[in-house]
């Protein structure tokens, strides 16, 4: 029998720090060196191409950069999907998200949520003795038993849900007024307890300072025991919003402004290592939910050479910039090119830390191989490409199989601009076969080609749909557990 979350707690408990615990490591053995801590810098609709390393164009990342030299530089990293919540729910779980039935993007108000009974990242490190901070957008649920303190986190400051999200207890005023967008009232939260309301779009031009200052001060509080820092930016979501001190920064102009300050956010974290003579004991992740909002135009970032943006399942959805820095273990200035994903972040971090995985089945896989840069480590060969339940794809090694789907797309369509969205074209999409490694950009079918390939993703894809289930052929998946369900009663666990 399964036994309930705070059974498994209880079960592991700080125990699991001498279960299992890697050798390098050695805590059950009296070595002095502690468990790494771990800082995962995690923002909101940033494209592949949207960081010097991966090709910036009119801005510059030089903070990111650094950490790719020293560190490592992931070109075939994904998000489980192209879309905020289902995206968050399967980095903090190691699950895709139809498996934790997360679907899209939680509206505020919405009566369901990651189930608080899920483990996440931050109750498996909190179980082995770290202290937990969460600074930023949450988006699993903004009822009081689905927010941060609920799920593992000692601390919280931030916004429930995306930054253009209407309250659902605002009194209606439009979302336009002439030809621009009204932005809402949102509820900034520290803990369980609205702090303020960030009212006016200058409130949003302050808020990554203001997680980055929390971030600071959570790792010189927490200097002495190891810690996990979650800092997961509302930026460059749109409405973009940038400090004084990076506005009118860059060539590119808005956008690039947002991602420059987010950079000099990733030089403050990395800086307050150093001061506290933690950079050589912490393992440094970066990357993003998910691709570009393409229709946005200027107020949007770049897939590079991927196909398509936010939303879809096609690369330049899910695939996403992936810098991760521990001095050490991971060689400086490494690229990998092998196959990873946010799912992989949980399972790798039990395995570091100790901790013990969770009881419930999961999809992530342990990367510590790839990091330290072993030559034959492969640990993902196979990726699920699922986007509101339906499966739309899988990955193995270079091939892509793509099944016939209904699709939003910005191709042939006029973006927007300054701010303002344009419309996205509504395409149905046929079943095909991409080669990755000769074509990133998914323009040709070469089914005909492979057909003992196509057969082999076709076996691949029905294992998907058997377990996690899938829309689009009216699947029910056997291992889809239920999520979190808004208690009239409220609080927590």
């Amino acid at each position: 029998m399964t036994p309930t979350r705070r059974e498994f707690l209880q079960r592991t408990g700080l125990a699991g720090l001498c279960l299992g615990t890697p050798g390098w490591l050695a805590a059950c053995e009296g070595v002095a060196r502690r468990s790494p801590n771990v800082v995962l810098i995690f923002t909101d609709d940033q494209g592949y191409a949207d960081v010097g390393v991966y090709g910036a164009e009119g801005f510059t990342t030089p903070h990111l950069d650094g950490l790719a030299a020293q560190g490592m530089r992931f070109t075939d990293f994904y998000a489980s999907e192209a879309v905020c919540s289902a995206s968050r729910a399967s980095l903090l779980t190691g699950c895709y998200a139809p498996r934790v039935s997360i679907r899209g993007a939680l509206t505020p108000g919405a009566q369901v949520g990651l189930n608080p009974e899920e483990i996440t990242i931050a109750d498996l490190l909190r179980g082995v003795g770290y202290a937990t901070g969460a600074f930023g957008k949450w988006h699993l649920g903004d009822a009081p038993q689905f927010l941060p303190l609920q799920q593992g986190f000692d601390q919280y400051l931030g916004l429930p849900y995306s930054n253009d999200m209407w309250p659902v207890d605002y009194d209606g005023t439009p979302a336009t007024s002439g030809n621009k967008l009204r932005w809402p009232p949102l509820p900034l939260i520290e803990g369980n307890e609205v702090l303020e309301i960030v009212d006016e779009l200058a409130d949003q031009d302050q808020l990554t300072t203001r997680y980055t200052e929390r971030a600071l001060d959570f790792i010189d509080r927490n200097a002495e025991s190891p810690f996990f820092l979650y800092l997961a930016h509302s930026m460059p979501h749109v409405p973009l919003g940038v400090s004084e001190k990076y506005r009118g920064h860059s060539e590119q102009g808005m956008y690039g402004d947002v991602i420059e300050e987010i950079d000099w956010s990733v030089g403050q974290v990395l800086a307050a290592l150093d001061r506290n003579g933690l950079a050589e004991d912490t393992l440094v992740i970066f990357t993003s939910d998910n691709g570009p909002w393409l229709n946005f135009g200027n107020h949007a970032g770049s897939t590079g050479p991927l196909r398509e943006g936010k939303g879809t399942a096609f690369e330049g959805g899910p695939r996403v910039p992936a810098i991760m820095r521990w001095p050490g273990r991971i060689p400086p200035a490494a690229v990998c090119e092998r196959m990873a994903s946010t799912l992989d972040v949980l399972p790798t971090l039990a395995a570091i830390t100790g901790a013990a995985l969770p009881p419930q089945p999961i999809d992530g896989v342990n990367i510590l191989a790839l990091l330290e840069g072993q030559p034959d480590a492969n640990p993902r060969n196979v990726f699920w490409f699922y986007y509101a339940a339906e499966l739309r794809g899988v990955r193995e090694g270079k091939w892509k199989r793509v099944f016939e789907h209904r699709t939003r797309s910005y191709v042939g369509v006029e973006p927007g601009m300054d701010g303002l969205p344009g419309p996205y074209a509504q395409p149905t999409v046929p079943t095909a076969l991409y080669d990755l490694e000769n074509d990133i950009g998914e323009t040709t079918d070469v089914s005909d080609l492979h057909p003992d390939v196509v057969r082999r993703l076709d076996e691949i894809a029905e294992v998907a749909r058997a377990t996690l289930g899938d829309r689009l052929t009216g699947r029910e998946g056997a291992e889809v557990r239920a999520p979190g369900r808004k208690s009239l009663a409220g609080a927590g666990r």
